[in-house]
């Protein structure tokens, strides 16, 4: 059994007058647990967001499909106005049919290949010769004006792989839960490297800029097809950038494949030796722009006597494209969603209203949480009455590890209430609170208008070694055990939270 981590960090920053330890109903945890353990759903769940309906790049078809199928059980489990509901512009939907990438000489093999997101398909089989070519500055485009028509270019020399010692999948260790327990804001503050936020803008516009200029030299000089060299070795390509532009004003013009390292190499050795290599390509992508809007999915489980106040849970809905957004973040809608159906199975009685939010637009910055937060609860600085009737919001999007505790997201006031609350799931590992904040997903469009936002600590299995935007994010990395104690502790943290006396106290007062 692993040893159990309470956190004793979080009591530096809280006040001298400690209040009286959180109470609660025990029982009906209990009965969260039993159910959630023994009779989930979440891997069937989990299945139809991801053999069924992935990939789920939003505003794509399949991600449609997915959102009605989803609406459809969430009525089937008795939730109350599940709907789809629009949060605004997007752009384009992008879908890819085919890919078929093969070299044909000197001698013939089967190339590891996906396109890059929204670029467009090749309309129909091409071939021809692989040219080499390093463009790292706007004076590297004369070398090779006039040279590269009809070309399938590789767009940089091929990266040395070396042996990980590493393994691909871990657990957090004992040590690893310490230390996160034991950090406070101050000190990782002063950890942060000193390099301005301008500073990093400043370096990404440069990349931007000569990004741009590059592509529109290739697509000026007739290139057929650019290769890039994927991240990841041993079969796995991470595949997460947008070759082309969601807006109609500004599409792609040159097709943009993310090739495996092994397939990349291998041709590239060969181009060493002075030999031609031929391909032939053929990929299908269709651009989809029947409505530039898209939606997040929303259902509720009316509350009793508080049902004006609201608790929330959630997950983003999308994806990226060359797996079928297993871990990220099927994983993570699909916990939420077996949350609400143990809860509402369960019938237990909860006063404030719960509601379930999936998002799209997540993977190209936050986009449908954020729009929908600020339209429901207002700006920065200038919150509408319903920012001040919602207790909190849960958020997973860690992939398909065990939770082992919560970020506080400097929120030092819900250390102690978060202490009882994962007692009952100690025996699972459930016991780790940091003041720290992590980012990168949707709990962050909450905190940013002053709503407590908590994002759940959880072990990194795979996520970032394989699955996280790759070709392997599929069903087979998701985890049955730890996926059914997920949705079970998600499930008693909404329902322990929409039965307190008073609402979870804000890291800081709201602004009047």
């Amino acid at each position: 059994m692993r040893k159990i981590q309470f956190v004793l960090a979080f009591l530096l920053f809280l006040p001298v007058a400690l209040p009286a330890q959180e109470s609660f109903d025990a029982a009906a945890v209990q009965k969260i647990r039993q159910e959630g353990l023994e009779r989930s759903q979440v891997m069937e769940i989990a299945s139809w967001l991801t053999d069924v309906y992935g990939p789920r790049l939003t505003n794509s078809p399949i991600t449609e499909m997915a959102g009605e199928w989803t609406v459809e059980q969430l009525k089937k489990w008795g939730l109350s106005n599940a709907r789809m509901e629009p949060w605004g512009t997007f752009g384009r939907g992008w879908t890819n049919e085919r890919t078929v990438v093969q070299v044909t000489a000197p001698v013939a093999f089967p190339v590891l290949a996906y396109p890059s997101a929204w670029t467009p398909g090749t309309q129909g089989l091409i071939k021809g010769s692989v040219k080499m070519v390093s463009i790292e500055s706007l004076e590297d485009f004369e070398k090779y004006q006039g040279t590269l028509r009809n070309a399938i270019v590789m767009l940089g020399p091929p990266r040395q792989v070396l042996p990980s010692e590493a393994p691909l999948s871990r657990r957090l260790t004992d040590a690893e839960l310490e230390e996160m327990a034991a950090r406070s804001g101050a000190a990782e503050q002063r950890g942060r490297p000193n390099v301005s936020r301008e500073e990093i803008r400043r370096r990404f516009a440069v990349q931007r800029a000569l990004a741009a200029e590059r592509t529109k030299f290739l697509a000026e000089e007739g290139v057929s097809v650019v290769l890039l060299e994927g991240r990841g070795d041993g079969g796995t390509v991470f595949v997460s950038s947008s070759g082309g532009s969601r807006s109609l004003d500004d599409p792609a013009r040159t097709p943009v494949l993310v090739v495996a390292v092994e397939s990349y190499g291998r041709i590239a050795r060969i181009l060493e030796k002075g030999l031609p290599v031929t391909m032939e390509v053929d990929v299908q992508n269709t651009f989809h722009d029947q409505s530039m809007e898209t939606f997040n999915v929303f259902a509720e489980i009316p509350g009793t006597d508080k049902a004006d106040e609201v608790v929330m849970l959630g997950a983003h809905f999308d994806s990226w494209h060359s797996g079928t957004g297993a871990t990220d973040n099927a994983a993570g809608s699909a916990v939420m969603l077996e949350a609400v159906r143990l809860l509402k199975a369960l019938g237990l009685p909860m006063r404030r209203t719960v509601r379930i939010g999936l998002w799209t637009g997540e993977e190209q910055g936050l986009l449908g949480s954020e729009a929908w937060v600020r339209k429901v609860f207002g700006e920065p600085g200038s919150p509408t009455p319903a920012q001040k009737k919602i207790s909190g919001y849960f958020n997973v999007d860690n992939g398909t590890g065990a939770i082992r505790g919560v970020y506080l997201q400097g929120n030092s006031a819900v250390g102690p209430i978060f202490e009882e609350w994962m007692k009952p799931f100690a025996d699972k590992g459930v016991g780790t609170l940091t003041i720290s904040n992590t980012g990168g997903t949707d709990h962050l469009s909450f905190n940013a208008v002053g709503i407590p936002g908590f994002q759940f600590i959880q072990d990194p299995i795979e996520y970032s070694t394989r699955t996280h935007h790759s070709n392997m994010d599929t069903w087979e990395r998701l985890q049955a055990d730890d996926m059914k104690l997920n949705a079970a502790v998600v499930a008693a943290f909404v329902y322990l939270t929409a039965n307190r006396p008073e609402l979870l106290p804000r890291p800081q007062p709201l602004t009047p």
